[in-house]
């Protein structure tokens, strides 16, 4: 599930050859690179017409039988389906606009900036905690294309943020911004073998455009995929990646989802990443105030609005 976009920087700048025949002889021709704007409204079509062409067994759900496994099945609409609500009409289905560079795919685009919407589907609220887009989770997450093959599937801690040096931290935008849609679990049983559960946790499903998922890459099987994850969110874990005492998510300041480009000392070091965000001599850890309960404070001395651990000259 990781991706760095510093790959893909490089992946770009290969030639890709395909071969047509000409006079008996094969030459190579030059395959060019797909627009990001181009692949956008692509992707978005196709997963808007999946959304209205299928459903999942919502009624299950709703009134589950002895035997249900909650595990989400999806079908088309069509037969003896041909009136259930799709997954497009469903009130939890959460339409979110993102936007993406395609510098981070190292296209050269007249519009760097394009807009992907994000499509998240709440089929069971968990009763935890909702992870911010800087936290670590623990889930299960099932990847398909929209054919229904599945190429991925696991149990495993994400970082949702990372410490790498790319805008999403090497997590996949789409699940980077879609996981916070949903809530964890609220209690863990353990089992007489070793093994537990947890219970009451989010499920559902989120479909992303390949412009927030692996976009040229061939992960998912082929190239401009895009995908759907089913999850089971488990658990959050509030994360402080520096250890400063300041939680990550709060040194996100200007509140884009994006801890990269918050740099108050401008030392080329991320806040969040940064155990000196002023460059003071002071570390930030020291600046701050976290009483018995783990409450925080942020003191300003000089009374500036702005707190010591980000005023250098305070």
């Amino acid at each position: 599930m990781k991706m760095n976009r510093f790959f893909y920087l490089i992946l770009f700048s290969i030639i890709i050859w395909s071969c047509k025949k000409d006079d008996d002889k094969e030459e190579p021709v030059v395959v060019p690179a797909k627009s990001l704007k181009e692949v956008s409204i692509t992707d978005d079509e196709a997963i808007v017409s999946y959304l209205k062409s299928h459903y999942y067994n919502y009624e299950e759900f709703a009134n589950p039988p002895a035997d249900f496994d909650y595990k989400i099945k999806i079908d088309s609409i069509e037969g003896d389906n041909a009136n259930k609500e799709s997954l497009f009409e469903n009130d939890n289905l959460i339409t979110e606009e993102i936007k993406v560079s395609s510098i981070d795919f190292g296209i050269d685009d007249e519009e760097v900036d394009v807009i992907h919407k994000l499509y998240s589907l709440i089929v069971t609220e968990g009763k935890g905690s909702n992870p911010s887009v800087a936290d670590s989770v623990y889930l299960k997450y099932e990847g398909k294309l929209l054919n229904g093959k599945i190429f991925d599937s696991n149990k495993i801690w994400f970082d949702l943020q990372g410490t790498g040096s790319q805008s999403n931290g090497g997590v996949i935008e789409g699940f980077q911004q879609g996981l916070p849609e949903f809530k964890s679990g609220d209690g863990i049983v353990n089992n007489p073998d070793g093994t537990f559960e947890v219970e009451n946790f989010g499920k559902g499903l989120i479909f992303m455009p390949s412009g927030l998922a692996y976009f040229r890459g061939t992960q998912p099987g082929k190239a401009y995929s895009p995908l759907i994850f089913e999850i089971d969110l488990y658990a959050v874990n509030s994360a402080d990646h520096d250890r400063d005492g300041v939680p990550s998510i709060v040194e996100d300041l200007n509140n884009d989802k994006n801890l990269f480009n918050d740099d108050t000392d401008e030392d080329k070091f991320p806040n969040y990443l940064d155990a000196d965000d002023d460059n003071d001599g002071k570390l930030t850890k020291d600046e701050i105030v976290i009483d018995a309960e783990g409450n925080i404070t942020y003191p300003d001395s000089d009374n500036d609005g702005v707190p010591d651990y980000l005023d250098s000259d305070s």
